[in-house]
């Protein structure tokens, strides 16, 4: 009793070894056996960027698509790449001229990229997105679904703002045409390739959903993407644009078309939501 000896202090029966190593083979300081942690920093690992799992914000959202990277890829690239395009076209830099020389040596008017070029047709393209817009949305009121003229209407409101987008480029750059389609200027950028991206790219994102299996929603997307590449074919081909006024359409529309994406899989996801807490509400 009372030892106060320079012995090292005694461990005390049934008191908590909170800060000593585990048992043998362990390979934990905070367990007394072999088992893993069972909090949840400890117990699960983080699920690779893009991969579906518990990763914040939302479980089941692929991530890639939230954070900064991601939008810089799908949002920001294209957009740079645009800028890029149309600075080049305004100072008619080194880029420009070698858009020129290659489209001297690409232009052979045929009946067969005129056929192609038309495809990029108001008249043409426009009722086509017309009819898919018009299906999605019977398809989606006769399932009951709330708002369903909401994913109709947001793409034809886009298809209306592409106008309201390319004719203001066009005046300002006022680049000329090619040689082929004789003086004047207005062609920068191409505004059948927009009419074509837009519509066809969003009727393809409309009609998705409705669609079974993953075979019929590829086929769509390659048929989608054959379709503008056909389109941008026939306008070089045909001297109808130079081959720099397709490619910043192609960059301006995929930021839209991005935008549009997103929009419409907000409204996708909050419909599931809905659904899945109205099924396991008090019933």
């Amino acid at each position: 009793m009372g030892d106060t000896g320079s012995r090292p202090p005694q461990l005390r029966p049934g008191r908590a070894l909170a800060h000593t190593p585990g048992a043998s083979g362990s390979g934990s300081p905070h367990r007394s056996d072999s088992r893993s942690p069972q909090t949840p920093r400890g117990a699960r690992r983080p699920d690779l960027d893009g991969r579906l799992g518990t990763t914040p914000p939302v479980p089941g959202r692929p991530t890639f698509l939230l954070g900064r990277p991601g939008l810089l890829g799908f949002l920001g690239l294209p957009a740079l790449l645009f800028a890029l395009i149309t600075w080049q076209v305004a100072a008619h830099g080194p880029l420009a001229r070698a858009d020129e020389r290659l489209s001297d040596r690409l232009v052979h008017p045929d009946r067969v990229s005129e056929l192609l070029a038309d495809l990029g047709n108001v008249t043409v393209a426009v009722p086509v997105l017309a009819v898919v817009l018009g299906y999605a949305a019977w398809r989606a009121r006769a399932a009951g679904r709330e708002r369903w003229w909401l994913p109709s209407l947001v793409t034809a409101a886009l298809m209306a703002v592409v106008p309201a987008l390319i004719v203001p480029l066009k005046e300002l750059v006022a680049r000329p045409g090619p040689p082929v389609m004789g003086p004047g200027t207005g062609f920068y950028p191409s505004g059948h390739t927009a009419t074509a991206v837009i519509a066809y790219g969003g009727a393809a994102l409309v009609l998705i959903p409705w669609l079974r299996g993953a075979g019929a929603r590829r086929a769509l997307l390659v048929g989608c993407l054959a379709l503008n590449l056909g389109v941008a074919f026939g306008l070089i081909r045909r001297g109808y644009h130079w081959p720099l006024d397709v490619a910043a359409s192609w960059c301006l529309c995929a930021v839209l078309l991005r935008c549009l994406w997103l929009l419409l899989s907000r409204n996708s996801r909050r419909r599931s939501a809905g659904t899945h807490s109205s099924r396991s509400g008090p019933s």
